[in-house]
């Protein structure tokens, strides 16, 4: 059973930075692909990035592509979402999940493990 905590969460203004970690225990991290959701209030959860199990690949949603880094440290069982440039549609509940995939993952249904979320809101 893995168990994942988010931190990092916050306020922050529109066009700041914040940075979100998920630490993992309970498992072989290495051996998940991770990634990021986020359930802004009444809507779906949706995804926001992936990366493979070794960290070589990743894969962002549209809205979050070129502003948004995911990054892992197998090392340190540890996944990083910087999150640049923000803005008021990125506030929401975000969520670290993990797959028993080697490649990256997008849909929620691939994924095994959830984290209980931290909360991002954007003022603008």
């Amino acid at each position: 059973q893995v168990r994942l905590v988010e931190s990092g969460g916050g306020l922050v203004q529109a066009g700041g930075s914040l940075r979100l970690s998920c630490r993992a225990s309970g498992g072989s991290f290495s051996g998940y692909a991770m990634g990021w959701f986020r359930q802004a209030p009444g809507k779906e959860r949706e995804f926001v990035a992936g990366i493979s199990r070794g960290g070589t690949t990743t894969t962002y949603s549209d809205s979050v592509k070129g502003r948004f880094t995911l990054s892992r440290g197998n090392d340190k069982n540890t996944v990083v979402l910087q999150m640049n440039t923000l803005t008021p549609d990125d506030t929401a509940v975000y969520y670290c999940a993990a797959a028993q995939s080697r490649v990256a993952r997008s849909k929620r249904s691939d994924y095994d493990y959830w984290g209980q979320g931290t909360r991002v809101t954007v003022s603008s």
